[in-house]
């Protein structure tokens, strides 16, 4: 049992300063600041004085290489697992893994004996089914099956198309991928989402767009991801959006290289620019591409060194978002928190609302973060 007295509550839309009370893994009460006291509460209880800081959803980072990644410039370039308090200490809560390039040395079976580690840890945790690569591996004799029958599993990805690292799928292999997907979604209550990686290849986002429009499939289906990679992606993607499909932008922790030498677009003037467009907010996401190998050139596109997606940079770049966009925290903070959660149809998660798991951040005035709390337990705390 927690009880946050006194604090600025983002669930994520700003409720006010309120008092929150959670008993095992739920948020069992959420009222105006001093009507809950600790009297009558069980002993050992904790309260915590939320004066002067701010409560929000613990963090979903729907896009980690949770058995690592890497590999493409040989073995020694594989990068380490995700840890839990590796997670944690970065606000979040809740994860999804994917296989990204590399669906050989590490697969399906790993993937999912990973989530379900987490798991037992105390996160919450999901993956999807697949690779790079079309046709997709999976754990069981099909997609349809894996998302059916595997809790786990809630659809397909990291899928990559316009990337020479991909499988080069056809048209008619997507469609029936995305079609085995819904399907599974459907019959399982999951969200059934594709998860594709885009490369930076002239197609963009070709195969998706074909999809939608010559089958019945919708767009609802869809979570293309890295659509910040270069310039002429984003602006498909931001058409894509405007006409109603969802987008997850890469957050990075060294974005000042990646703007100015790759032409990546940072992601507070990406969604300050979709915004502005008419872009629904709650399509927007941000996730970290987490454990995932990056590497860094110098001005003359010789190697440096091999760098490594983190989780860190969610929070960062929400920061951004508010400090260097001018956007309201509430629409920021959505993006890692309620707008994955309900895109993914993952049940209880992304926001602070009654019933809902006590997943939580404590964060101070300058948005760093001081607590997190996952399924009701502190995990962290500075």
């Amino acid at each position: 049992m927690i009880l946050f007295q006194n604090i600025d509550v983002y669930a994520p839309e700003y409720l006010g300063r309120k008092d929150v009370l959670t008993v095992y893994d739920k948020i069992v009460k959420i009222a105006d600041a001093g009507t809950i006291t600790a009297d009558g509460l069980l002993s050992g209880a904790e309260t915590v004085d939320g004066t002067g800081l701010v409560l929000t959803p613990g963090f979903v980072d729907c896009h980690v290489h949770v058995l690592g990644g890497g590999g493409e410039g040989g073995f020694a370039n594989r990068t380490p697992e995700a840890t839990m308090e590796g997670l944690n200490k970065f606000g979040v809560t809740t994860v999804v893994g994917c296989l990204g390039t590399d669906g050989i040395g590490r697969d399906m079976c790993a993937l999912v004996a990973k989530t379900k580690g987490l798991r037992e840890q105390g996160m919450s945790a999901w993956c999807y089914t697949g690779s790079y690569q079309v046709p997709v591996r999976t754990l069981t004799d099909g997609i349809t099956k894996d998302i059916m029958m595997i809790e786990e599993i809630i659809g397909t990805g990291e899928i990559a198309i316009s990337d020479h690292r991909s499988s080069q799928p056809t048209f008619e292999e997507f469609a029936r991928l995305a079609a085995d997907t819904r399907l599974g979604g459907v019959l399982s209550g999951k969200a059934g989402v594709i998860n594709v990686h885009l490369g930076d290849g002239a197609r963009c986002m070709e195969l998706i767009e074909r999809v939608i429009s010559e089958t019945e499939i919708p767009a609802s289906q869809f979570l293309p991801t890295h659509v910040n990679r270069n310039e002429k992606l984003f602006q498909k993607a931001i058409e894509y959006a405007v006409n109603g499909g969802a987008v997850d932008f890469t957050g990075n922790e060294e974005i000042d290289y990646w703007e100015t030498v790759c032409d990546e677009v940072r992601v507070c003037k990406g969604i300050r620019r979709m915004l502005d467009a008419g872009v629904n907010p709650k399509h927007i996401t941000i996730s970290s591409d987490g454990q995932g190998s990056l590497p860094i050139f110098n001005e003359k596109g010789e190697f440096l060194r091999m760098g490594m997606g983190q989780s860190s940079c969610l929070l960062k770049e929400v920061k951004e978002c508010v400090e260097k966009a001018g956007i309201p925290l509430e629409t920021a903070i959505s993006t890692i928190t309620a707008n994955p959660a309900e895109i993914l149809s993952l049940k209880g998660k992304g926001k602070i609302q009654e019933g809902f798991d006590a997943d939580l951040c404590v964060l101070d005035q300058g948005l760093e973060i001081q607590e997190v709390v996952a399924r009701g337990k502190t995990v962290y705390r500075k």
